[in-house]
């Protein structure tokens, strides 16, 4: 009461409440983005394996162009990614994944539909150049999500590629003999419509501020991307420079083993992944340098361990450690780039990375080829041996400034 006037004391109009952040994605929405990014997966991964059946029924007899046609989505793909990741960070990701989806669908059906080798070759590049699944899903998930969920949601996503890359090649295999793989283009087309139609279901992301941020307090500076591009090309190419021949190194040191037996080892780093990619997770967040050079050290003694493999328990074993440092590698790069992402255009950022990362599956495929008609299939395996440990010394100076810093700080705490 004003003791002046007799009114009631004026008081001061409320502050409009502010408006709630629109919230992330929540952990069904997360999965749900990966079961569409393992369907977009299954078909680009499945089919290639199979190239030497369908090239000859489009007039290359012999296959040559298997091993250029391999790779010709893989380059396209790097070509576009940091178009695309611009473009999403401009005009929505959402409507950039559902672009993904739906230029892989109808890179399938003109696939599926070619008669000749050009017309097969037009449609890989543009499922390279169209699709690009990849940086617009990481991009997507990455301007809703950050911190651990969004490292948690990308090693998801990792989990999501390795399924399809164990599972595909069965499944096209089990159907070859009333579908030709070449015609399986058209039935694959179904699964990135169907996933473009999940996908126009979920809410443009929008990540939500984080705790405690005040109108006064200053966004952290973004931590520098070079070490993360370097490492990443790295680690691609020393775990992706034995797979063309993995399977003729096998044959000619275990002669006689079945087909299925073959399989399974080639398989066995990614279902070590799926495995255990969730506690490595766990284990990892707080420090995923620390990780990262574990996981080159093991993928380096994985593959020198391919070397000596006579026996099958021997191969079995090597590829079991490696399976353990591509974990740990695939992980603590996931952790790596969601610290990368915060304060980012995340569609620019994941586009770079894709072409960064099919740059080193391409240059693995080009030096595997180079190195197998000099010394043989062997031979693949010591040069990833090679680049495991170059990168496994980069990792390990990088380090060097901050625990000179860390040296430093306990002296004069002493």
């Amino acid at each position: 009461m004003n003791t002046t006037t007799g009114r009631p004391a004026s008081t001061a109009p409320a502050a409009p409440a502010a408006p709630a952040a629109p919230p992330g994605l929540g952990r069904r929405q997360v999965h749900a983005v990966a079961a569409c990014y393992f369907v977009a997966s299954f078909a680009a991964l499945g089919l290639p394996p199979y190239l030497t059946a369908i090239l000859p029924t489009l007039g290359d007899p012999r296959a040559h162009w298997a091993g250029v046609l391999y790779i010709v989505p893989t380059v396209f793909s790097a070509l576009g990614a940091p178009l695309w990741g611009r473009l999403a960070d401009r005009y929505g990701r959402k409507r950039l994944l559902l672009r993904a989806q739906l230029g892989l669908a109808v890179s399938f059906l003109l696939a599926g539909a070619a008669d000749s080798l050009p017309a097969f070759t037009a449609a890989l590049v543009l499922q390279g150049f169209l699709g690009g699944t990849f940086a617009a899903t990481n991009g997507f998930l990455a301007a809703a999500l950050d911190g651990s969920q969004l490292s948690r949601a990308l090693t998801l996503m990792q989990g999501s590629a390795r399924a399809a890359l164990v599972s595909a090649p069965i499944l096209v295999g089990a159907l070859s003999p009333w579908i030709p793989p070449h015609r399986q283009y058209l039935v694959m087309a179904v699964l990135p419509l169907a996933a473009a139609g999940f996908l126009a279901l979920l809410p443009e992301p929008v990540r939500p501020a984080p705790a405690g941020a005040g109108a006064g307090s200053a966004p952290a500076a973004p931590k520098p991307l070079r070490l993360l591009y370097t490492v990443e090309f790295a680690f691609v190419f020393a775990t992706i420079v034995s797979y063309p021949y993995l399977i003729t190194l096998v044959d000619t040191r275990l002669p006689g083993i079945p087909g299925t037996t073959a399989g399974l080892l080639f398989a066995l780093p990614h279902l070590c992944y799926l495995a255990f990619a969730g506690r490595v997770h766990s284990t990892f967040l707080r420090r995923p340098r620390t990780g990262l050079a574990l996981g080159f050290a093991l993928v380096a003694a994985g593959l020198a361990g391919h070397w000596p493999a006579h026996q099958l328990a021997a191969f079995a074993l090597a590829r079991l450690v490696l399976g353990a440092g591509m974990t740990l590698g695939l992980v603590c790069l996931s952790v790596l780039a969601a610290e990368a992402a915060h304060g980012r255009a995340p569609g620019r950022m994941f586009g770079t990375l894709e072409l960064v990362s099919k740059g080193g599956a391409v240059a693995a495929g080009l030096v595997a080829t180079l190195v197998n008609s000099v010394y043989g299939p062997g031979a693949t395996v010591l040069a990833g041996t090679a680049a495991a440990l170059a990168a496994l010394a980069l990792v390990l100076l990088s380090r060097l400034p901050r625990l000179a810093l860390l040296f430093r700080l306990s002296h004069r705490s002493n």
